[in-house]
């Protein structure tokens, strides 16, 4: 079993992140690991009452998030909280998990399972409350300024009028961080919060790859580049699981191999490629997401894609 370890401000392990914000707590008690303050990381929250398309895109992004380099911090939470840290698992990267509780308290408690791997997997468990305390109401929205600050970007999946991920929301902006949000049809409620972020000035979440630039942006991270610290913390030069492939280990696609070729013949732009590959637009955008990810493709500017040398 992994000790508790406490930092307080004044200790050099204290994220670096949380140290010049206001309002941040005295200290912090931690199971497992910290998140690395030199690596990127994302927040991915939303609603613990999710569709199943609300699970489906958190995995998505936090999978290639996490196999791109980005750790992923969440909350524990079940729905799309939980979906992240699995999603940041199967992408074989790190995942941190910020409770409302005690680090010794799994809550809920049918996630202990995903707790244990996420301490498996080199991440971590942290919070301000003490070992023992009990989850309570007010220590969530609390707790959530721990969130954002522990992130350089925050994304909100699915999230009703009043879902505690809009406080996230409102943390991060006073903190300085991007937020992005998943776009919901306008009549689904369970997206009422993530659609109003929108309509207000959050990013608009469709692709796993503007979240990546957006941490390039702001000089964080080169893109699709992983740092040193990153093979080290994880083991793996990639960050994948054992099992899965990369672009010294598996073949291309006769999909993936159609679209070489159209760029090697001249089509770059994502509009030149759909008509040289008969490939509808989300097809191509699937398939040059995954080939960008597997280090086969860069893309230079907007949906425009060059052979990486």
């Amino acid at each position: 079993m992994e000790s508790i370890v406490y930092y307080d401000q004044g200790d050099k392990e204290y994220p670096a992140r949380m140290k010049p914000l206001p309002g941040m707590p005295k200290g912090i008690y931690v199971k497992g690991k910290l998140p690395r303050d030199d690596l990127p990381s994302a927040a991915i929250v939303g609603g613990r009452a999710c569709s199943a398309y609300g699970r489906e895109q958190a995995r998505r992004f936090a999978r290639e998030l996490a196999a791109a380099g980005v750790q992923i911090i969440s909350g524990l939470a079940s729905g799309i909280d939980a979906a992240a840290h699995e999603g940041a698992l199967e992408g074989g990267g790190l995942t941190f998990a910020v409770l409302g509780c005690g680090v010794n308290i799994c809550y809920p408690r049918e996630n202990y399972p995903l707790m244990r791997r996420i301490l498996e997997q080199e991440g971590g468990v942290l919070s301000e409350f003490q070992p023992g305390e009990r989850p309570l109401a007010w220590h969530f929205p609390q707790r959530n300024r721990v969130i954002s600050a522990l992130a350089d970007l925050v994304l909100v999946v699915e999230a009703r009028q009043k879902s505690g991920s809009l406080i996230t929301a409102d943390y991060a902006l006073e903190q300085g961080k991007s937020v992005y949000a998943l776009p919901g049809r306008v009549n689904e409620t369970l997206s009422e919060g993530s659609n109003r972020l929108i309509a207000q000035g959050a990013g608009i979440a469709v692709d796993p790859t503007a979240l990546l630039e957006e941490l390039e942006s702001v000089g964080k991270w080169r893109f699709f580049e992983r740092p040193a610290a990153y093979q080290e913390a994880t083991g793996s030069e990639r960050g994948r699981p054992s099992g899965t492939s990369t672009e010294a280990g598996r073949k291309l696609s006769r999909e993936e191999k159609r679209v070489l070729r159209a760029i090697e013949d001249g089509s770059h732009t994502l509009e030149e490629l759909h008509h040289a590959t008969g490939h509808t637009i989300p097809e191509l955008s699937a398939l040059l997401v995954r080939m960008q990810l597997d280090g086969f493709l860069f893309e230079d500017g907007k949906n425009v894609y060059f052979l990486r040398g």
